[in-house]
């Protein structure tokens, strides 16, 4: 792989990646690059350039055999790896991300969740325990989670993720709708913000015409 791979290759990855999970469940068994970038609406080009960052795929005159490009690109994004990640708030959102997101298909392995509220401390939610903020720092020590789900207020968003950060987690998938940040050099944000996606659709219908 080549050192300094841009965040917008990065970005396109598990795209790539859904449509040829896609294509492997259809039994597709080869597909050109031109067909990939015009179902993935790039460039044939573009599509090998980014590939190219990682190493060779595919033969000339043959494409790509899907199931193994899928393979390759899982484990580039390491869905291989089988991360430990945990979410922190379970109201709404976080409720719905453990009844309806499939964390294992992306590598993930959900094994606890938390809150303050009585009502859910001790419950489980899709099989999973929802255990008491007091008891964060006992279950890190001894799980060592590579990822935390911020599923938190705005007000206490920063220290959330201060306390996980603190405790040796380094990677949080953030839904606080809030930019948070990090002195610690190798902490990583992965901010979800809704309304910039639905801002974008905006946009795209006002502009329409």
């Amino acid at each position: 792989m080549k050192k300094g791979v841009s965040d917008a290759v990065i970005r396109r990855l598990p795209r790539y990646y859904r449509y040829l999970d896609e294509l492997h469940n259809k039994g597709v068994v080869r597909i050109s690059s031109n067909t990939l970038g015009s179902r993935l609406g790039i460039t044939a080009s573009q599509f090998r350039q980014d590939l190219s960052c990682f190493g060779e795929f595919g033969q000339q005159g043959y494409g790509y055999n899907v199931s193994e490009l899928r393979r390759e690109i899982g484990s580039i994004l390491g869905v291989d790896h089988d991360h430990e990640i945990i979410i922190v708030g379970v109201g709404n959102l976080g409720r719905a991300l453990m009844q309806n997101f499939h964390f294992d298909d992306a590598g993930f392995s959900l094994g606890a969740a938390f809150d303050i509220s009585p009502e859910l401390v001790g419950t489980t939610v899709a099989g999973v325990p929802i255990l008491d903020m007091a008891e964060l720092e006992r279950y890190v020590r001894i799980n060592n989670p590579d990822v935390a789900v911020l599923t938190v207020p705005q007000s206490v968003a920063q220290s959330t993720a201060d306390r996980l950060i603190g405790l040796g987690v380094r990677g949080f998938w953030n839904f606080t709708n809030m930019e948070l940040t990090s002195e610690v050099e190798d902490v990583r944000f992965e901010d979800v913000h809704f309304a910039d996606s639905l801002l974008t659709l905006s946009y795209r219908i006002t502009k329409r015409g």
